[in-house]
């Protein structure tokens, strides 16, 4: 174990925001201990934002929750029985978690018990750079080695990789996406062997934890580095089936990560990588859903980017306003910028880096078209009630995607009057 003195600044920024401060006048103090660990740690030292502050504690999930109730916070019992404790401060939550260690682990979880030592709570964890802990004097302990593999862009398993893969087989997944974040140059080797000596292990996990892992990965700009190991090591055909699109999903990431308008979450970012990963046809987004256990909503999108990029794939300029126009009618905004972003990924189209730009930004900006008919309209001009009237509105549907969408009233009105007059009975 190493502790240092004196803390640098930004470290010690942390501990004077006023939320921190509370939880340390709170649960440090009176026989118990608290420090700030993992990841906010991690991101601190590497210039990075802080997004979630974790604590550990010496205090049990009873003890966190009743000095929460002395110094008058609210919180949660979000993991109680592994000893988390979510505590609110001025619209801000903190996870608190009494430490711990493994008793016995199956590859998907583990049976741990509470303890007193930090230094055990730290090598339990899967990487160095991740058991880093910080106490409120500003003193920071590292235990492995994690600040000189931080600083060395090493993603390095603590103790023995397989062993620490064979604890939760996900951890193979956690080294490529940490190694995409945090890592430089190639990934370490006995981690890289030790993931193919364990990747049969990840049949054991849910489909669940595999899809938000992957999508976590799959969302960063650094996945660029780690997707032709993942591939060459047989995870991705393991996971995913069929032949990943290297090339085209390295031009979506290089333009999706840094395109200035996107804010995505991290998961509708992942879920489009995914698709340029391995997205063709409307099969594949059943496959995906099925291999990976997606959301009907997520299914449906990647099914509505199949199709747009299908409906386009023949073209080798950008499409025609109208030709866009009519699978933002069909299909919606997110899966014609979808489709587009496949599209452009591909290289099959001539066109410039503005070009594109220019075309994204009118899909953004173009109200979606909307079926300038209605049932009642129908019935005013004669139509009786019933099943007729929606095969009427399908073929006024026709008669207005050949007049190109018209919004023209004069248009839409010869349109109604030419189908209505074709449709009413004659007059007995």
């Amino acid at each position: 174990m190493s502790a240092q003195t004196q803390s640098p600044h930004a470290l010690q920024r942390l501990l004077e925001d006023e939320n921190i401060k509370t939880l340390f006048r709170a649960l440090d103090g009176r026989g118990e201990a608290l420090r700030i660990v993992g990841g906010a740690i991690r991101n601190v030292l590497c210039g990075r934002a802080v997004i979630d502050i974790d604590l550990a504690t010496t205090c049990l999930p009873d003890e966190i929750i009743t000095r929460a109730q002395m110094a008058g916070l609210k919180w949660i019992p979000t993991g109680i029985e592994h000893g988390t404790v979510t505590i609110l401060i001025q619209g801000s939550t903190f996870e608190v978690t009494t430490l711990r260690r493994d008793v016995e682990t199956d590859g998907r979880h583990a049976k741990v018990q509470f303890g007193r030592s930090f230094e055990e709570d730290a090598i339990r964890r899967d990487f160095t750079i991740n058991a880093l802990s910080l106490d409120g004097q500003g003193r920071l302990y590292d235990y492995t080695q994690g600040q000189s593999d931080l600083a060395a862009g090493r993603v390095r398993f603590i103790g023995a990789a397989r062993q620490r893969i064979r604890e939760d087989y996900l951890r193979i997944l956690r080294l490529f996406r940490f190694h995409a974040a945090y890592g430089q140059g190639p990934i370490d080797d006995e981690a890289l062997q030790g993931v193919i000596s364990e990747r049969a292990g990840l049949s054991r996990l849910s489909r669940e934890r595999i899809r938000a892992e992957l999508l976590k990965l799959l969302s960063l700009e650094g996945s660029l580095k780690v997707i032709p190991a993942l591939a060459e090591t047989g995870i991705l055909s393991l996971l995913l089936g069929g032949v990943p699109h290297q090339a085209r999903f390295a031009s979506l990431v290089a333009f999706s990560t840094r395109a200035a308008d996107r804010a995505e979450s991290e998961t509708h970012l992942g879920l489009l990588h995914l698709a340029g990963l391995c997205l063709d046809v409307s099969e594949d987004a059943d496959r995906l859903s099925d291999r990976l256990r997606l959301s009907r909503a997520e299914h449906a999108r990647l099914t509505k980017a199949a199709h747009v990029r299908t409906a386009l794939f023949g073209c080798t300029t950008l499409p025609t306003a109208l030709h866009w126009h009519l699978q933002l009618y069909r299909h919606g905004r997110q899966a014609l910028s979808d489709g587009l972003a496949l599209l452009r990924a591909d290289q099959r189209i001539s066109a410039t880096e503005q070009e594109w730009a220019d075309l994204f930004d009118q899909v953004q900006t173009t109200p979606e078209p909307v079926l300038p008919f209605r049932g009642a309209d129908l019935i005013a001009r004669g139509i009786a009630k019933g099943p007729q009237i929606s095969k009427i509105l399908a073929d006024l549907e026709q008669d207005w995607i050949a007049a190109e969408l018209t919004q023209d009233p004069n248009v839409i009105e010869v349109l109604l009057d030419r189908r209505s007059k074709s449709n009413r009975p004659l007059a007995g």
